[in-house]
């Protein structure tokens, strides 16, 4: 009981020490300098070509106006593959995957009967024309004469008897 009044005495002094601290501190410290604001910068506009991809739209559906797929040779181990491709009206070119059909426009897959194309950085499809006498092997049966448009039948088995 002796001890109480010094423990009291201690304490008020560390409290007084500190209440004396905060309030000058307060009291002197220097003003805050005005801080410049970040500048907020524009979000770019929502493509919604790219945005249809999202809930199961299919981008690389778009057609290609000004581009026409002649024909197609495929590799069956994927090398040296070439779509022979014609542009605006232009004589067919004979294309490998990654060259570039006009400034902005290549060629990114080769399948047998489309291609895709890589054209301002959206993928367009680019189906094979339907040309009469082509069949799907990819070699040529000539139309007979009259019967142009009409379905190519293979040869006939002759009738067992």
């Amino acid at each position: 009981m002796k001890r109480l009044p010094l423990i009291c005495s201690v304490a008020a002094v560390a409290l007084l020490s500190a209440s004396l601290a905060y309030w000058g501190m307060q009291l002197f410290k220097p003003k805050q300098r005005p801080i410049a604001a970040v500048p907020v910068a524009q979000a770019p506009e929502a493509n919604m070509d790219a945005a249809r991809g999202l809930f199961g739209g299919n981008t690389a559906l778009a057609a290609v106006s000004n581009y026409q797929l002649r024909g197609v040779v495929a590799d069956t181990r994927g090398r040296g593959s070439v779509a022979i491709i014609s542009a605006d009206g232009q004589p067919a070119q004979v294309l490998p995957v990654g060259s570039m059909l006009s400034p902005g426009v290549s060629l990114e897959d080769l399948q047998p009967r489309h291609v895709i194309l890589m054209e301002g950085g959206v993928q367009k499809r680019l189906d094979l024309m339907n040309t009469p006498g082509v069949i799907s092997s990819g070699s040529m049966i000539p139309p007979v004469a009259g019967t142009a448009g009409a379905p190519v039948q293979g040869p006939s088995m002759p009738a067992s008897q």
